[in-house]
């Protein structure tokens, strides 16, 4: 591990708040930027994120903030902000970053406005910097409390995610390193609008073999779309694609998988986001997703169904009609 130094958060929500205490466990002093005042107050006086995080006690190394300047020096900082706001913050931060510094995109999206990548936005948005992508099958809670993860973090190069990798990694969060930014983006992207769809099969009551049976063949509309864009068919195999799948439409602790089971419950959309404070990707990614889709003909239903689903083009019912009603076809 290489040694101790400081790295910034932007983003405090649960999972920019487990990263941060994984950070600090592992020694190094952490800047966590908060954009509720809340958020800063109990970070610092209280050691823990009472309004996303409540109940998981921090480690003392976390300082939290309100002002982007203060994060910026460090050169190595992670974003964890929500994927629609990821562009808008990481322009506020980019006059102030470090030279050299490496940001590590750890937003699960695509912008739906532009249908970019989060590493396009990036791009432009702080042109100078070391991009990088950290994603992987996890759950703030689990993470936040020291049980065992493991993650990928793909960079241009897998000797730069490795120097990531091996600055961050403990025995309890394990990094693997890659190079395939696409793919690891792709993954963490699709999967939310996967869940939703698992969550709504759940909510109705259709059962394991349905759930099963869905979320396989998501998997076949996520590998269509990613090989399509570029992206390595073993990475979408791997940690970033089908693990982070499998766990994001098999537990209820999943934001997506939960909105969509409250779906096929019969709430509407509307009352399910005033229910939450955090947010649910999916819901903004599929119009994203299915316009590269129908940009690179790549045919993804489950992804047009929830697509219509959560823009209100068709209700639940009236979407699943129409995925029971597709023809009989090869599964190749």
């Amino acid at each position: 591990m290489n040694p101790t130094s400081q790295i910034s958060v932007i983003g405090a929500g649960a999972w920019g708040t487990a990263l941060a205490a994984v950070l600090a466990r592992a020694g190094h002093t952490v800047t966590l930027w908060a954009r509720e005042a809340d958020v800063v107050t109990s970070v610092n006086n209280e050691h823990e994120n009472t309004l996303y995080l409540p109940g998981v006690p921090l480690p003392e190394g976390i300082r939290a903030t309100s002002g982007l300047k203060d994060a910026a020096g460090a050169k190595l900082i992670l974003l964890v902000t929500p994927a629609q706001h990821l562009g808008r913050i990481a322009s506020d931060l980019s006059a102030h970053l470090a030279q050299e510094a490496t940001l590590v995109i750890c937003a699960k999206g695509v912008e739906r406005d532009t249908n970019r990548l989060m590493t396009e936005v990036l791009a432009e948005a702080c042109p100078n910097a070391t991009p990088a992508v950290l994603s992987g099958p996890s759950f703030a809670a689990d993470v936040a409390k020291g049980k065992p993860t493991a993650v990928t973090i793909a960079a241009e190069t897998e000797a730069k995610a490795q120097a990531i990798a091996d600055q961050i990694g403990q025995p309890f969060f394990r990094p693997y390193a890659a190079s395939d930014m696409v793919g690891v983006q792709l993954g963490g992207a699709l999967k939310n609008v996967l869940a939703i769809a698992c969550g709504i099969v759940e909510g109705r009551g259709y059962g394991d073999s349905a759930r099963a049976a869905l979320t396989t063949r998501g998997f076949a509309e996520m590998t269509r779309l990613g090989v399509a864009l570029g992206a390595r068919r073993e990475t979408l195999s791997g940690l970033s694609g089908l693990g982070d799948l499998i766990l994001t439409c098999s537990s209820l602790q999943s934001r997506n998988m939960s909105l969509g089971a409250a779906l096929g419950q019969g709430k509407t959309l509307q009352t399910i986001m005033e229910e939450r404070r955090s947010v649910a990707e999916g819901v903004h990614t599929a119009k994203a997703v299915l316009a590269l889709a129908n940009k690179h003909q790549i045919e993804m239903p489950i992804t047009e169904a929830v697509d219509a689903i959560v823009s209100g083009t068709q209700s639940v019912e009236e979407a699943i009609t129409g995925l029971l009603a597709r023809p009989f076809t090869s599964e190749i």
